[in-house]
């Protein structure tokens, strides 16, 4: 037999090796169990690839992303057998891997129950012990066609070989080259045990699935779409290890503990009625509390910056988003138009910087206004499918924080740096402190302006970016259709990543409305266009800090800073004048005169996560002091009066946490 030439890739490092024909990535890597595929020239491989002369190889550990990614679909072929084995009737739809799991899309008569799912998980256990071999196998079109005959909603996905979605998960299925099936072999006889129509690469045996769940099940379009049939999709989540998966779970239990949603109601600050719609809010007492806290001391913050307020409509004639473009790039974003004043067509705004291009455009400008920052509460309405809205995450109504800045190009990359050491700064005084950012370029698909403007666009903004030291990811095709962008992302408490403020640079949007100012020659000039809104929406922030604190606001952003409870009625006059003092001093403070007994207006306050709990009884009272209890559970006791008020107000000052 004759030899080949193999170059082993790993990281920085290359080694060459000459090996027989016909050894496999399983022989190059032998012994090292934590690696289960291999990326070869590009291109990822199962281990039973024998590489050719020349070829380089690269291992791909299962805690990787191409790794769990191979582990997961891998786990979701398992889990469609199995359902096939306990549900001979089910059609096979399309099962890809997805952040942190998995899912499967079938064609059942009826939907899968809860038994359903711990049956199937059962089976899924029996096939991972089984250690059945996953082997690829090249087909003809015609050939895969014959063998899937009774798998309809794979025969579609055959036909689309080569223009497969990756959006609905097709293109695991079929790619542009080659066709395969993946046969599932018993280990010892080779016999046949199952196949799927896959792309592949995955784990060369079920035996090495280490750890994994099925979470839940629901219904879903076939690829996505309203006018497909309707299938059971199960969803589920694999590991490299045992110890990994529970750490997963408990994230989950975690998570499930601090969704907005569920402390939205415990705690009593908002609701999305079904009388109003799916994806609209409505703010409580307590909630728009917070709400105001919110806005007024960004609000503030923006004065001091140099910023000017200003108020736009709800609605506008379609016309200026055909101005702006809207029409043509984002129309399927926004809600049908109204037609008023004899047939013309009003749409609900999807965004504000059309109207702040008229504000600037009302009256001539001079170089001295500049830079000229205009900024905005404004509502916008953006039709999101039923399917993707999720509490204030993804609504169909918020209100963002939008600024627009204007400016001459020798002010942009200054401005530009001063806006995101402003937008940094304001975060972390909401306490997000774990920031990385991420630059979005071009989408070559979606855009307009000329491409000399997109890369001086984006080279500014990736030296502004560099500037504030932290790291830099970028985010190919994922800019605006006007302008390139850096987005703010931030770790919340239980390490989720969030997508904050926004900053684009935009040279297009002034082009489209013929914006100008005058410059120092007397000369008309084009402004640069900054488009920049920090919480994002103040509904999506909102559910943010709700969920990074687990609904225990820093006394600042609390509705109730303090409430009082007495230990007898004796003491309720006592501290309704320690409330009324502490009221004069801006704080909100409650006292709970209720007939409940003191550890259960004790737990209520905790419940309501109150950051004080002032105490008061006969030695207080004597002694003209109070006693506080903190939502740890901690207590400090015989604080003078005037000095218990002067601590809750130092807290609130500093935003400091209690």
């Amino acid at each position: 037999m004759s030899d080949v030439r193999v170059i082993i890739q790993r990281d920085s490092e290359r080694e060459e090796r000459v090996v027989t024909t016909g050894t496999t990535a399983a022989d190059l890597f032998a012994g090292e169990r934590s690696i289960i595929a291999a990326r070869v020239g590009g291109e990822l491989r199962d281990l039973a690839y024998a590489p050719a002369e020349g070829e380089v190889v690269e291992p791909v550990e299962i805690s990787s992303e191409d790794g769990l990614n191979i582990l997961r679909h891998s786990t979701a072929h398992v889990m469609a057998q199995a359902v096939q084995e306990l549900f001979p009737e089910a059609k096979l739809g399309i099962g890809p891997p997805v952040k942190d799991g998995f899912y499967y899309d079938f064609d059942v008569e009826k939907p899968f129950t809860p038994e359903d799912l711990k049956a199937i998980e059962k089976k899924m256990q029996e096939i991972q012990k089984r250690g059945q071999k996953f082997a690829r196998r090249v087909v003809t079109d015609d050939a895969a066609r014959e063998e899937l005959a009774d798998e309809p909603y794979k025969l579609e996905l055959i036909g689309l070989k080569g223009s497969a979605s990756s959006d609905d998960g097709a293109d695991v299925e079929v790619g542009a080259g080659e066709l395969t099936i993946y046969d599932n072999l018993d280990a010892k006889t080779g016999e046949l045990c199952w196949k799927d129509l896959c792309r592949g690469p995955h784990l060369p045996s079920t035996r090495l699935i280490p750890a994994f769940k099925l979470m839940r099940n629901a219904a879903a379009y076939w690829r996505g779409s309203e006018k497909n049939p309707m299938l059971q999709r199960i969803y589920g989540t694999a590991w490299p290890s045992k110890d990994e998966l529970k750490g997963y779970l408990d994230f989950l239990a975690e998570a499930e503990k601090r969704d907005h949603r569920k402390l939205g109601s415990e705690l009593d600050l908002f609701s999305i009625p079904e009388q109003i719609g799916s994806g609209l809010a409505v703010f409580h007492p307590k909630g728009g509390i917070v709400r105001r806290v919110m806005e007024d001391y960004s609000r503030r913050r923006h004065e001091e910056e140099g910023y000017e307020f200003v108020y736009t409509p709800h609605a506008t004639k379609g016309k200026l988003f055909e101005t702006s473009g809207h029409l043509d790039w984002y129309a399927e974003g926004m809600y049908p138009p109204m037609q008023l004043d004899e047939g013309v067509d009003y749409y609900l705004k999807p965004m504000n910087c059309p109207m702040h291009n008229l504000i600037f455009d009302a009256r001539g400008r001079s170089y001295r206004e500049l830079p000229l920052r205009l900024f905005e509460f404004g509502t916008v309405y953006r039709y999101e499918k039923s399917g993707v809205v999720h509490g204030l995450t993804r609504a169909r109504g918020f209100t963002q924080d939008d600024a627009h800045i204007y400016c001459t190009r020798e002010q942009m990359a200054h401005e530009l740096d001063k806006t995101l050491t402003f937008v940094l700064g304001l975060l972390r005084d909401y306490g997000l402190e774990d920031f990385y950012l991420e630059l979005s370029t071009k989408d070559p698909e979606k855009f307009v302006g000329s491409d000399d403007v997109w890369e001086e666009a984006t080279e500014t903004l990736r030296q502004v970016a560099e500037k504030q030291g932290l790291p830099l990811v970028p985010d190919p095709g994922g800019a605006a259709f006007y302008g390139p962008k850096i987005s703010v992302q931030t770790k919340d408490a239980i390490g989720r990543t969030w997508q904050m403020s926004t900053i684009q640079l935009d040279f297009n949007l002034p082009e489209r409305f013929d914006l100008e100012y005058t410059g120092a020659d007397g000369t008309k000039q084009r402004p640069v266009m900054i488009h920049r809104a920090l919480f994002g929406s103040i509904e999506r922030f909102f559910a943010v800090l709700l969920e990074h604190y687990a609904g225990a606001f820093p006394a600042w952003l609390a509705p109730v800073q303090a409430v009082g409870i007495p230990i007898g009625d004796g003491h309720v006059e006592y501290l309704e004048k320690f409330a009324a003092a502490a009221k004069k001093k801006g704080l909100r403070v409650e006292v709970d005169s209720s007939s409940d007994r003191m550890q259960k207006k004790i737990r209520n306050a905790q419940k309501q996560k109150v950051p004080f709990m002032v105490i008061a009884g006969d030695e207080d009272m004597a002694n003209n002091a109070v006693s506080f209890r903190y939502r740890d559970g901690s207590q400090e006791n015989g604080i003078p009066f005037d000095e218990a008020i002067a601590k809750i107000a130092q807290v609130v000052e500093e935003r400091a946490q209690v």
